[in-house]
């Protein structure tokens, strides 16, 4: 079973949308830094408010798993390569290989398999 991930297109980078998470609306900025050829992503709530600016997005890593905010959304968001070729989040990697997936799977099975 594939997880389900953040529909974008990484040609549109620099690129700010609205995004439910669980039940919750949000906003999210997506950044791409050409010097040392990574991504960040920006938070912010309904109100634009910001919740976390600057994230950097690393392969396999929960976004935001570092704070502590009763504001940041339920459902984990993952940088993720289920091909398994991936060792970094790259301009040559990111929504070919690796996507921004909604830990959704069932608890217990990373493979979403019964």
């Amino acid at each position: 079973m594939q997880r389900s991930y953040i529909e974008l297109d990484p040609e549109e980078i620099p690129v700010i949308f609205d995004i439910s998470l669980a039940e919750d609306e949000f906003t999210m900025g997506l950044n791409y830094n050409q010097t040392f050829d990574y991504y960040t992503v920006d938070l912010w709530d309904i109100e634009g408010e910001p919740i976390v600016l600057g994230e950097k997005i690393v392969l396999n890593e929960p976004l935001f798993s570092s704070l502590i905010d009763e504001r940041l959304p339920a459902p984990s968001i993952v940088p993720f390569d289920e091909s398994g070729k991936a060792l970094a989040v790259t301009k040559e990697n990111f929504y070919k290989t690796v996507f921004l997936t909604i830990d959704d799977l069932p608890a217990g099975d990373p493979d979403g398999d019964e």
